[in-house]
């Protein structure tokens, strides 16, 4: 089983609400990696959008549009499904967000390292 790498405490994170961000290495860069709660459930991504490989959130953790159905790449709109990244309208087309594997329990939030994601040095 690959080591999980606590995020933050399950009430941290609200429904629909702010998304907490962690720091992570992907593809030999040092990056953040997002969570958010929607549906009840916990999603984790790499924080860069499909369209262009920038930062999604337009102030730390805020990464839902105004209705709080879609995370949206504040630099040039694209929106996502939050329950599976998959590009729902503007420039992404087709794209999706790249998952990161998470879990929720003992009132905590982890996430796993993959073979593209990973912690910092």
């Amino acid at each position: 089983m690959t080591a999980e790498i606590l995020v933050c405490e399950a009430n941290a994170l609200l429904e629909g609400g702010k998304g907490i961000r962690f720091p992570l290495r992907a593809g030999g860069e040092d990056t953040t990696g997002f969570v958010v709660r929607y549906g009840g459930k916990v999603y984790g991504y790499l924080n860069r959008c499909a369209h262009v490989p920038i930062e999604l959130d337009w102030a730390e953790g805020e990464f839902f549009e105004s209705s709080g159905l879609y995370i949206m790449c504040s630099t040039h709109g694209a929106i996502y499904m939050p329950e599976n990244g998959q590009c729902a309208g503007g420039p992404c087309r087709g794209g999706r967000l790249r998952p990161i594997a998470v879990s929720e329990h003992d009132e905590n939030i982890y996430w796993q390292p993959d073979d593209y994601v990973g912690p910092r040095p």
